[in-house]
């Protein structure tokens, strides 16, 4: 793709994310995200079919960027107890880096039956992994119980920051910081996964 198509393709994206957040997906028209990206009206459909394939088109092309950003800032931590904490910091991170986004992430997409059917989910998917591959490498090192189920930690641990990043979203102010957020949570799950030995050395 030539770099001044990829540049529109681009700021139709941004542009939808903004109306999508905005207005919400169901009450955006796609005139509106043309204006906000300053092309005409038709020349959305030269890049997408609907507004619907935009939806999915920014969420592919965020969570992409997220997973590589993540697994490139946990490759180098001394073991599986920083990682988990990194994950939470990251994760909660992007309220504060982009609200628009998270906002259309955490309202709009649960709203979409038809996301849940499509290979796009599945994006959403290796991102949760990461926590459960966490999890059986903290198994590993003798520092998690081996009697975790990484299945079921890694909705849990998630459930848990999802549901802050959502309060974030809808309140109009945070009561916490974002380090402090992501310490407490990781903290309160650690509790239950540390053996006795490892629970013995902090």
């Amino acid at each position: 793709m030539a770099k001044k198509t990829k540049e529109k393709e681009e700021r139709i994206l941004k542009a939808a994310t903004k109306v999508f957040a905005q207005k919400g997906f169901f009450n955006t028209r796609v005139s509106e995200i043309a204006k906000e990206a300053g092309v005409a009206d038709g020349t959305i459909y030269l890049y997408f079919r609907s507004k619907y394939d935009i939806l999915m088109a920014i969420f592919d092309r965020e969570f992409k960027r997220i997973i590589s950003r993540t697994k490139k800032e946990l490759e180098n931590l001394p073991d599986a107890r920083a990682k988990l904490e990194r994950f939470a910091l990251l994760h909660l991170s992007l309220v504060e880096e982009n609200r628009d986004l998270m906002e259309l992430l955490q309202i709009e997409l649960r709203q979409s039956y038809k996301f849940l059917k499509n290979q796009q989910f599945r994006r959403f998917s290796e991102y949760v992994n990461l926590i459960s591959k966490i999890v059986r490498e903290g198994q590993k090192e003798g520092i998690f119980r081996k009697d975790v189920k990484p299945g079921i930690f890694k909705r849990a641990f998630f459930g848990a920051l999802d549901e802050m990043s959502r309060f974030w979203i809808l309140s109009p102010r945070k009561k916490y910081r974002v380090n402090t957020a992501a310490k407490q949570i990781t903290y309160f799950f650690l509790e239950g996964i540390l053996t006795d030995e490892a629970r013995q050395k902090l």
